[in-house]
């Protein structure tokens, strides 16, 4: 049988994070003397790489402050975790869905904008750490979502044709990365971004609840037999 990959995203697709994520790049923000954004603001921007994220939410910011301000989102998002007031919950039945998917011929990954730290604490809290054969994070590639390169690196390491890759997310980022690797997206209602905006961006399919990734999997990307 042909392997194919299934790459996650993380934040709005496998956990809801949005309050802790809207929390540190306010308090970001006001550190740094500025306005804080407001929370659908911040959403917009999850699943970008933090300087990314910073620049879209004040476009005017030099790339220097960007990189200051999120430098204080770490430190504020680091302690809420190690403070205990780090809330981020698995959506109901993704943990069943990716159990489920953990099968022969199936190897299975994250591609997120999170730190590398962020993610294996996630997993970790999760017991999701061994399902996971590759793991791509913005400490990871040169250039973060809406990038194709975490899906290409993915591809590279678990030595799987990007057309054999699926990408499940919540934003338009993920959708856009996936097409511009040559792999194909399934959509989350339960996320950041409007299911039409999900469609647009290149979702081959939407799901709206997590029981039913698995039956769109088999529909986009059947284990087929191969060489």
């Amino acid at each position: 049988m042909i392997p194919r990959l299934i790459l996650f995203d993380c934040d709005g697709t496998l956990v809801d994070s949005q309050a802790g994520i809207v929390t540190s790049m306010q308090t970001a923000f006001l550190s740094f003397g500025l306005i804080a954004p407001p929370p659908d603001a911040v959403k917009r921007v999850v699943g970008l790489s933090l300087d990314v994220a910073v620049r879209r939410l004040a476009p005017e910011m030099g790339q220097s402050d960007a990189l200051q301000v999120a430098g204080l989102y770490k430190e504020t998002f680091r302690n809420l975790r190690l403070g205990g007031a780090l809330q981020e919950p698995m959506y109901e039945g993704i943990k069943a869905a990716v159990l489920n998917l953990d099968q022969p011929c199936t190897v299975l990954g994250v591609a997120t904008g999170k730190s590398r730290r962020g993610l294996d604490a996630v997993l970790e809290r999760h017991g999701l750490s061994a399902r996971f054969q590759t793991l791509q994070t913005a400490d990871d590639v040169a250039a973060g979502k809406p990038a194709p390169d975490m899906c290409l690196k993915a591809c590279a390491e678990m030595g799987i044709d990007p057309t054999e890759t699926l990408v499940i997310g919540d934003t338009t980022f993920d959708m856009e990365m996936a097409r511009s690797a040559g792999a194909q997206a399934i959509g989350v209602a339960w996320g950041y971004h409007a299911t039409d905006e999900l469609s647009d961006a290149g979702a081959r399919a939407i799901v709206a609840t997590a029981a039913e990734i698995g039956a769109a999997v088999e529909r986009l990307l059947p284990r087929g037999e191969g060489a």
